[in-house]
């Protein structure tokens, strides 16, 4: 990727301030952000299509068990990590690109008293810097629609992943239907946004030396439910995207509801492993 690539990840990601926002939720919600457990942060600790339910059920597909050695490639600031260290007992390596999450997801991962199972490292997805065989599983969830050149992202997932292990992904994928509406929650416009067809993504994955063990359209499970409200019920957390997002988050609940609706975007879980 390039700089300037890199720049225009971290502004439509990054906005500064999040862990202020994330804070007062919790305060408006009843709940004190120096003394939290994993269920207080809620909704605001998934930021991607079919929140906590997704991560579970990819968790469950991907047959993840205690000491569990996982890289999340994409991880935002670290809610999927969190679950997978909490309820799975797994040990989680968060990379992702924007300096802002990992900020926000290492200060979260230490108020849970996580900091032994879930770790954040500010890098780039195309350039890995674990040894080879680093992990039994390597894991994304809404985190690869950014990225253009997947045939060297998939190729680097399997050298760091270890002989016989997975890949465990839910990604946004291009529908019959082009091209996408814009803005949505991974892109305000085009330009930073590389969504490709099912078969294509498939393809690649293969070349790059994975076999599909599972592999299934999981858009209904992931649909959103529309615009989020002005504001969120008394005592109710507001969810991640409109945390990281602010007022533009209605605009972009639309244009994704309308992209699924039209078939413009579809939703893939799936399980591959590595030959």
């Amino acid at each position: 990727m390039t700089n300037d690539y890199t720049t225009g990840v971290n502004q439509h990601y990054g906005r500064s301030g999040l862990l202020g926002r994330i804070d007062a939720a919790l305060r408006a919600a009843g709940k004190d952000p120096a003394h939290l457990s994993q269920a207080d942060l809620g909704p605001v600790d998934q930021f991607h299509g079919g929140g906590l339910p997704a991560t579970r059920s990819l968790a469950r597909l991907a047959g993840l068990q205690p000491g569990t050695a996982v890289l999340d490639v994409g991880g935002g600031f670290g809610g999927p990590a969190r679950t997978l260290a909490t309820e799975f007992g797994c040990r989680v390596t968060v990379v992702d690109l924007t300096e802002e999450y990992c900020r926000v997801g290492e200060e979260l991962t230490a108020r849970l008293g996580l900091g032994d199972s879930v770790s954040f490292h500010h890098g780039n997805a195309l350039e890995l810097t674990f040894p080879d065989a680093s992990f039994d599983v390597v894991w994304t969830q809404n985190s690869t629609m950014n990225i253009q050149d997947r045939a060297s992202l998939y190729q680097g997932f399997r050298r760091v992943l270890k002989p016989g292990g997975v890949y465990a992904v839910q990604e946004v994928m291009a529908g019959l239907v082009q091209p996408a509406h814009y803005p949505v929650p991974w892109a305000q416009e085009a330009a930073l946004s590389f969504l490709y067809p099912p078969e294509r993504v498939r393809a690649w994955l293969e070349g790059a030396g994975f076999r599909a063990e599972a592999w299934a359209d999981e858009t209904h499970n992931t649909r959103p439910a529309g615009p989020p409200p002005a504001a969120p019920a008394p005592g109710a957390l507001p969810a991640a995207v409109d945390l990281v997002h602010g007022a533009d988050t209605a605009k972009m609940q639309r244009c994704n509801l309308a992209n699924q609706n039209e078939n413009r975007v579809v939703v893939v879980q799936a399980l591959l492993r590595r030959g």
